[in-house]
């Protein structure tokens, strides 16, 4: 039985094929539409490609396209968290009295049903689409090509994904919630059941003056200390819970790199925001493995986007709001470690999302965060 295609659909299929498999485009599933493919790519120059097969007859037709196309763009937004967006709005069909008026953020173009790209729009975005659609293949060929090659593509997507959020084995996590329970009990035997400010500060608990005055161990053995048994049972429980996460998707070395990182950010924030306290606990390391979580899950937001939206950051806004309103929590620590989190995680990357440049940036801004509170503490 042959296949037939019209020139149309052809055109669809090579640009279907083209975006996805040489600009890592993803296609988009909207409900009520016909004759239309979605794509989407977070990092792309156009974070949508719309491909419009229907016929736009008139100018009024058109500004409800545009209309319509708009709204889309808005749940897209705001499933994936982003703070802008902007569409190349492909059309296959319009009548030539029709002109494409320019809208913000979206960049419209209408393309014949040759085998050549002519759009100026595309080629200053897309050099090389011409060089790199199929356009020798055709009807059942040019079908099978682009069935199988989007398939490969997706089969080694899934395999990266599957690398990334499988369950593996959890030993970091467990070996610093194994520590921490060691050092409480180890401190409580030494103190004779006294965990009071002075037994806390004779093992390692976090003091600007003491730090001020050379005692720099104190940044990290604070970290280990708790004041109480639910002090340590909370902070262990809420380990658990983000570090495994964590662990589990950013690796061993990222995960004790963000976590010891954090934990030193943290202790710098509360001697420069609380000088005269006296603080212990893995709080603020917790709290930077939360916005290391903040950072990964914005990275991978078509997975977690709703699980960020609605637990992660509700979470943290909770726990500092708790902060500021219950005495006796060092809310300076918390806001120091998530910030720690954040940008040592964007200094280490996210697995298969990170660009050289994104690295570069997230080192430079950790570097000037660190330096700016070792300058707050020590030198103003």
């Amino acid at each position: 039985m042959a296949v037939t295609m019209d020139k149309k659909d052809e055109m669809i299929m090579r640009l279907v094929h083209y975006f996805i498999t040489e600009e890592n485009y993803s296609p988009i599933v909207v409900n009520g539409v016909k004759d239309e493919i979605w794509l989407q790519n977070q990092e792309g120059p156009y974070k949508i490609i719309r491909i419009n097969a229907n016929y736009i007859h008139n100018k009024e037709q058109y500004e409800f396209d545009i209309l319509k196309l708009r709204n889309v763009m808005r749940q897209v937004k705001r499933k994936t968290l982003s703070w802008s967006m902007n569409a190349l709005n492909i059309l296959l069909d319009v009548n030539e009295d029709v002109a494409l008026e320019e809208n913000k953020n979206i960049a419209s173009v209408a393309l014949k049903n040759g085998a050549l790209i002519k759009s100026k729009k595309v080629l200053d975005i897309f050099p090389d689409i011409n060089h790199k659609m199929l356009l020798n293949e055709k009807g059942l060929d040019l079908m099978i090509d682009v069935t199988n090659d989007i398939n490969k593509k997706t089969d080694r997507e899934n395999k990266v994904y599957e690398s990334i959020f499988k369950p593996k084995k959890i030993v970091v996590t467990n070996v610093l919630i194994a520590l921490n329970v060691l050092v409480f009990f180890v401190v409580f035997a030494l103190s004779g059941a006294n965990l009071n400010v002075l037994n806390l500060l004779r093992y390692g608990a976090l003091n600007s003056i003491l730090v001020q005055n050379g005692e720099f161990w104190r940044l990290i053995t604070a970290g280990f200390l708790h004041g109480g048994i639910f002090h340590l049972l909370f902070n262990m429980y809420s380990l658990y819970i983000i570090g495994t996460q964590i662990e589990n998707f950013v690796g061993k070395w990222k995960f004790l790199a963000i976590y010891f990182c954090s934990m030193l950010t943290a202790s710098l924030m509360s001697c420069v925001i609380s000088p005269n306290s006296v603080s212990v606990g893995a709080s603020g390391a917790i709290f930077g493995l939360l916005g290391a979580l903040v950072y990964f899950g914005y990275h991978y937001r078509l997975y977690l986007g709703s699980v960020l939206r609605n637990q992660i950051i509700p979470l943290i806004l909770f726990n500092l709001l708790l902060g500021f309103m219950v005495s006796g929590i060092d809310n300076a620590a918390h806001i120091g470690g998530l910030i720690g989190g954040l940008l040592i995680s964007m200094a280490l990357g996210v697995q298969k999302r990170e660009g050289k440049q994104d690295r570069i940036n997230g080192i430079i801004t950790f570097s000037i965060y660190l330096l700016f509170l070792i300058y707050l503490l020590f030198f103003r």
